[in-house]
């Protein structure tokens, strides 16, 4: 779901790869499932351990990753399966800035990353991309339904205040090219910097006027958040889809259609609900994941 929004600090990171075990020669159905650090990863890999465990596979889990060292996890052999985001591969993995339909991102990556031994298995219908977002009250009233809408609103009132993770101000393909394409500025006492999760908590509060979100979070209906519609289409598509090391599909015929069959139960609207049964109603993630299993008949 992305590189910026999505990774600790470089040193913890570090110590999360370094506690991974080594497994540079696949065994045949012994899997090591990787995981990025924010909820919906957790919920995924952990959704995905269980149901290959009741597949028959041995399974160990190594969430909780930043996206960097997650991806050093799958060149460096010491993990097998992942979940990953299409734009993040396109963008921050492959170092590509021209804009790609999801279609088109989806088999740039599959082509890029499959010449080094990386495989994109069918990608789910859940697309977690960034978005810009507002209180819902207040979006209702003023009648926005646009980021275009949101910026001739602040145009005319430019002491607005907009929230921010702690990478995307900075980003080759963040604030700046969307300033560019929405012609619009922000100084630096319009931008309030701080964690993805606060920023949901100061949109529900009505202390910011708009906020970068993620289209699949939970909190977004949940808090009453009027997500924008991109109308320029500036946001790529992030995918969600199962990733594999060619040599584990080599040593595990039925994986790839096993894996298939999970992503193609996964979309939008499930994911935001296990999502907000976690941060809001506060459940265990292994028991959203079972629940959600148990449910689509995928796991007894």
């Amino acid at each position: 779901m992305h590189f910026a929004r999505r990774t600790r600090k470089l040193a913890v990171a570090g110590l999360a790869l370094t506690a991974i075990a080594v497994s540079g020669v696949a065994q045949a159905a012994t899997l090591t499932i990787g995981g990025k650090n924010f909820t919906e990863q957790l919920i995924l890999s952990e959704m995905t351990a269980q149901y290959l465990k009741s597949k028959g596979y041995d399974v160990e889990l190594k969430n909780g990753l930043g996206s960097v060292v997650m991806r050093q996890g799958m060149e460096s052999n010491q993990l097998d399966v992942v979940w990953e985001y299409t734009g993040t591969s396109l963008i921050v993995y492959n170092k590509v800035t021209e804009k790609l339909d999801p279609a088109q991102t989806y088999e740039r990556v599959k082509e890029l990353d499959g010449k080094i031994g990386i495989v994109w298995l069918n990608p789910s219908t859940l697309n977690n991309t960034y978005a810009f977002a507002m209180p819902g009250k207040i979006a209702r009233e003023a009648g926005i339904e646009t980021v275009s809408q949101l910026i001739e609103r602040f145009k005319t009132n430019p002491k607005m205040q907009f929230a921010f993770d702690m990478e995307f101000v900075g980003r080759s393909d963040g604030l700046e090219p969307m300033e560019q394409l929405y012609d619009f500025h922000l100084e630096r006492e319009n931008i309030k910097q701080m964690d993805p999760g606060l920023v949901y908590t100061a949109l529900k509060n009505e202390q910011i006027d708009s906020g970068l979100v993620y289209t699949s979070d939970g909190r977004n209906k949940g808090f009453d958040l009027k997500v924008l519609t991109d109308d320029k289409g500036f946001f790529p598509a992030y995918a969600a889809t199962p990733v594999v090391r060619k040599e584990v599909l080599d040593a595990n015929p039925k994986l790839a259609d096993e894996l298939n069959v999970l992503a193609a139960k996964i979309n939008d609207e499930n994911m935001r609900e296990m999502n907000a049964r976690v941060d809001i109603e506060h459940k265990g993630v292994a028991r959203v994941a079972r629940e959600f299993l148990t449910q689509e008949g995928l796991v007894q």
